[in-house]
């Protein structure tokens, strides 16, 4: 950075102690002695937490939802009319490609932000302590990004529109964007800040990085439902009624506690159907779109034996529990790739504040590279969850129903082509998920749909 610079007790790239000393020829956290030292440690502990992790994955991810079962191939025409299918192909298409091009644009700002000295130059510009500077680099470089972005927004919810799925105004519309753009970019401001004040403090920085990365997860965890959920949506309790006296004794049958089962109002943003299960102990409830609710009750019931499937199994906890080990891991690659990374970035290390472009870029890379695994994970853990909705109800017939009505309503992609079901594909294919159950009941001897 040239210029003129506030004094704030630091060099004029705002780097101090190590980082000063690299440039000249003491070493420091990037090069060097300890460094290389450091990097190695870092590498082997790397390699044990990613085996550790490999090794939860593998042990514990249902890989056969129902072993045993016969093979039932799945076939969408066997269960949607020609039209259907031709509809559900019409939407992918139309939303395939501002999907696609704004993943593009993403990668490609990322890339920048990596092999460039983009973020650097940009950041260059700001005045203040060096934290203020990480926060306002991560603020400006979000707007960036997301100013690119938004026609595409835009055309996305067009479409959405045009085929009935969105019933938000573009207030509305905005209002929620505003706020979701809002608190991604104060949780990264968060992130990259400790992530420089660690690399400023400590030679051996991912240490505490990796403590702090998974720690960060977990409470995020906890508190997502009670301090997120209500940004976006309203939550009342299921009236009293047949259908939420059936639900509690449903869960209660199950041997699962559940605190409540709620209502979001997800109309007035949508009309498609869908319920899940969020937190995990004091915090753990089942959300019911309101939409849903239109449904017939055995479909809505099965529904919720799929999220109680979940909580059963303790997925959200497990799902928190892994992603924090990821976000360690995530902490340690970071101090491993950056050395080469920062010379490209324009930035002296990682303490740089400057930095703070080069750390968002790597972190939007290893959140795409890591979609895949995690989408492969999901998509059984999904199938898991189905086979346990099967056996508590054991209607088949009633489970292939609703399965058709909530692909329908979504206008799921009934046959996604392999680019797709690796990059999107969280749960299984509507046609997969109507198989399982006549495998189901071909295996327990039932009628199947």
């Amino acid at each position: 950075m040239r210029g003129r610079e506030v004094d704030d007790g630091h060099d004029r790239n705002g780097a101090t102690g190590d980082q000063a000393g690299t440039r000249s020829g003491t070493p420091g956290p990037q090069d060097g002695g300890a460094g290389r030292r450091g990097r190695r440690q870092a590498g082997v502990a790397g390699v044990v937490l990613g085996a550790g992790i490999l090794a939860v994955v593998g042990l514990t991810t249902p890989w056969q939802a129902l072993p045993g079962a016969p093979e039932v191939a799945a076939d969408p025409a066997a269960d949607f009319t020609a039209g259907q299918i031709a509809r559900a192909q019409a939407f992918d298409a139309a939303t395939g490609v501002p999907g696609y091009l704004s993943l593009g644009l993403t990668l490609v700002f990322a890339g920048l932000l990596v092999a460039t000295p983009l973020g650097a130059r940009i950041l260059g510009v700001l005045r203040g302590p060096w934290w203020v500077r990480v926060l306002l680099g991560v603020l400006v470089l979000t707007v960036v990004e997301e100013a690119l972005r938004w026609p595409l927004g835009v055309w996305f919810e067009t479409v959405l529109r045009d085929y009935g799925l969105s019933t938000q105004d573009w207030a509305s519309w905005t209002g929620d964007r505003l706020k979701s753009i809002a608190i991604n970019t104060a949780l990264l401001g968060v992130m990259v800040v400790a992530v420089v004040a660690l690399a400023r403090r400590f030679r051996r920085w991912w240490i505490p990085a990796a403590a702090g990365a998974f720690a960060l997860t977990v409470a995020a965890s906890f508190v997502y439902p009670v301090v997120f959920e209500p940004v976006f949506n309203d939550f009342r309790s299921m009236p009293e009624g047949p259908l939420r006296t059936n639900l509690l004794a449903m869960a209660e049958r199950d041997g699962v506690p559940v605190e409540d089962v709620l209502v979001a109002d997800a109309s007035r943003r949508t009309t498609a159907l869908n319920a899940y299960v969020s937190g995990f102990g004091a915090t753990r409830r089942i959300v019911v779109y309101d939409n849903l609710l239109k449904a017939p009750q055995p479909e809505v019931e099965l529904v919720v034996a799929h999220e109680l499937g979940h909580a059963g199994e303790n997925d959200v906890l497990y799902g928190t529990l892994v992603g924090a080990l990821g976000a360690a891991l995530g902490a340690i690659l970071l101090f491993l790739v950056f050395g080469p990374v920062r010379r490209r970035a324009g930035v002296t290390s990682i303490a740089d504040w400057r930095a703070a472009g080069a750390i968002l870029g790597l972190m939007t890379l290893a959140t795409f590279l890591s979609g895949p695994a995690q989408n492969f994970v999901s998509r059984h853990i999904e199938a898991r969850a189905d086979a346990h909705a099967l056996n508590l109800t054991r209607d088949p017939v009633t489970f292939a129903a609703m399965q058709k009505r909530l692909a329908t309503a979504n206008i799921s992609d009934l046959s996604p082509d392999a680019v797709e079901y690796v990059l999107y594909a969280s749960h299984p294919t509507a046609p997969e998920r109507i198989a399982m159950a006549r495998s189901w009941a071909k295996l327990n001897g039932v009628p199947g749909p």
